[in-house]
């Protein structure tokens, strides 16, 4: 990609998040780091309590980039074909033939994913992995490309179940929305209905676009200097019991990425301290076992206090 059409498609970027900004009021800085998530080809997951306009987000992220789009009520009585598909005989042609299930979609919503049993949740694992679902010894590839933004209740409400760690480091990301300011709250008790204005939004970032943007991403510079702050927090996280096992390469590698899209956003062609600080709550929060809501970040607040960025 010329610098001409970087340049061109870091504008629509810009626009795009504009115009999720008049639905998603107040949450400027979440819309951006949910969009650095997309750059990174990651999966995103949004916690919050109820009402707080999770779903409305992820809908709007799909128009917004012209993407289709699934949503997927989970619930305790989920089962995996529910979600994959499956394969049933066609009387006329005397085969069996595969039916895909929602998961069949470029943008697919897991809405309330920890209502579902571990059993359903586990079903989701193959397809963020690896982009493809097996069923009866056939792969079967997903669509391109391939988010899945899931929502989650608070753990301490009733009819949640706790998502295992292996789900909860297969999301790139976990953003809060929280409470809208004041000024935003009475814009949205005064204005028309988000869902209506979502379903009128236009896509303003095609997703051929959208992969030379995550292609921009990988050519981001990253200087040994960098990777070796980068690789002071991985051992920090492993070496007190408050944080678990640590940061798996997995988490370490989304760090660096995602450092790299938060440069790319800023247009930059090189990744700083403070790219790696602006993402590392997002990042590595939910990776290190903690379920705090609110903005207050306890983990990473220690890891940016004890660890020198030079």
């Amino acid at each position: 990609m010329s610098l001409k059409a970087l340049q061109t498609a870091l504008d629509n970027l810009r626009q795009t998040q504009r115009n999720i900004e008049t639905i998603i009021l107040g949450k400027s800085e979440q819309i951006t780091m949910a969009l650095c998530c997309l750059l990174c080809k990651g999966h995103l997951l949004i916690e919050d309590i109820p009402g707080m306009g999770k779903t409305t987000l992820s809908h709007a992220l799909a128009n917004a980039l012209g993407l289709s789009y699934n949503r997927i009520q989970f619930t305790s009585d989920l089962l995996p074909a529910d979600l994959l598909g499956l394969n049933l005989f066609d009387k006329d042609s005397g085969e069996f033939v595969f039916h895909p299930g929602p998961l069949f979609a470029q943008l697919v919503l897991a809405d309330e994913i920890n209502r579902a049993t571990p059993k359903a949740q586990s079903a989701l694992l193959e397809a963020m992995e690896e982009r493809q679902i097996s069923i009866e010894g056939t792969t079967h590839p997903l669509p391109k490309p391939f988010f899945v933004i899931a929502t989650q209740n608070p753990s301490d409400q009733s009819g949640t179940y706790l998502l295992p760690e292996s789900q909860m480091d297969r999301f790139f990301m976990r953003i809060h929305l929280g409470f809208p300011p004041p000024k935003a709250e009475r814009e949205l008790l005064q204005g028309v209905d988000r869902r209506a204005m979502v379903q009128a939004m236009e896509s303003t970032l095609s997703p051929e676009t959208l992969n030379a943007l995550q292609e921009a991403v990988e050519r981001i510079h990253t200087s040994d200097a960098l990777l070796d702050y980068v690789q002071r927090i991985i051992a920090f996280t492993r070496s007190g019991s408050k944080m678990g096992n640590g940061l798996s390469p997995r988490g370490a590698i989304a760090l660096v990425r995602a450092a790299k899209a938060w440069a790319l956003m800023h247009e930059r062609d090189f990744a700083l301290p403070d790219d790696v600080q602006a993402v590392l709550p997002a990042v590595v929060e939910h990776r290190l076992g903690s379920s705090s809501r609110a903005s207050h970040h306890p983990l990473t607040e220690q890891i940016l206090q004890q660890v020198p960025a030079l």
